[in-house]
């Protein structure tokens, strides 16, 4: 059932391994079906575990995802330290074996690399994130310099759906002025938003300019990804990422 995971395509070194899930392939009744792997939205415990099971079974998985729980602001998990529900929306890991794993459902889910393979991240990139430094942040875990880390963006709402106020608008632009391009005015004070755009932005700025992915909407596709926006009720994808020793 490979169908339900989406392999990003992008030059990483091979010992990088990653992938993001969608919402086909699992066990959980609507409106979670069917592989949620959110513990956290409503859905039966036992049939996410089942659900979380079965990925490591079928994504051959080195050890189980290390989860984190997201709260929206810019707190970073080192795999090293990591505890079960570390509260964080980003992880990074310089060993090999271990699944950085984020879960999103609309928001911008971002890997890291790095060109030799040595380190690798996760985050969680939703707007308040995204505005507060997230990715700023997590790159400061990477000791080579910018130009060797690549970048995937993995499936979330895409530029036509996004609508936002004027709050997201002036939380980007205040920070820099080239984020208007990401914004298109539909009213007064509501916009249409391109967070993949807004989080290219960011990573050029940082000296990172290879970016891959951003091609997939979670609203506009609804049999294959998850979508807070469109449905409020729903399950949680993960995406997620790891250095092999194989």
């Amino acid at each position: 059932m490979s169908h339900s995971l989406i392999y990003p395509d992008w030059p990483a070194p091979d010992t990088v391994k990653a992938l993001a899930t969608t919402r086909q392939g699992g066990f959980s009744n609507p409106p979670f079906d069917s592989l949620n792997l959110g513990i956290h939205v409503g859905d039966s415990a036992n049939i996410v575990t089942r659900n979380r099971h079965y990925l490591i079974e079928i994504a051959q998985l080195p050890e189980s995802p290390r989860w984190l729980n997201q709260v929206h602001g810019i707190d970073i998990s080192l795999a090293d330290n990591w505890q079960i529900n570390d509260k964080a929306d980003a992880i990074v890991s310089k060993q090999s074996n271990q699944v950085c794993t984020i879960m999103t459902a609309d928001c911008l889910p971002i890997i890291l690399c790095n060109q030799d393979g040595d380190t690798v991240a996760a985050i969680h990139a939703g707007w308040r994130s995204l505005a507060a430094g997230i990715i700023e942040k997590t790159i400061q875990h990477f000791s080579c310099p910018p130009r060797e880390i690549l970048a995937w963006f993995g499936p979330a709402i895409g530029p036509s759906q996004f609508e936002v106020g004027s709050d997201v608008f002036h939380a980007f632009t205040q920070h820099s002025d080239q984020a208007q391009k990401a914004f298109v005015q539909t009213g007064d004070s509501h916009y249409l938003a391109d967070i993949f755009t807004l989080a290219k932005q960011r990573l050029n700025t940082l000296g990172v300019h290879a970016i891959f992915g951003g091609h997939f909407c979670t609203v506009s596709e609804s049999d294959r990804f998850f979508s807070y926006r469109r449905d409020g009720v729903t399950g949680r994808m993960a995406t997620m990422i790891w250095i092999s020793d194989k």
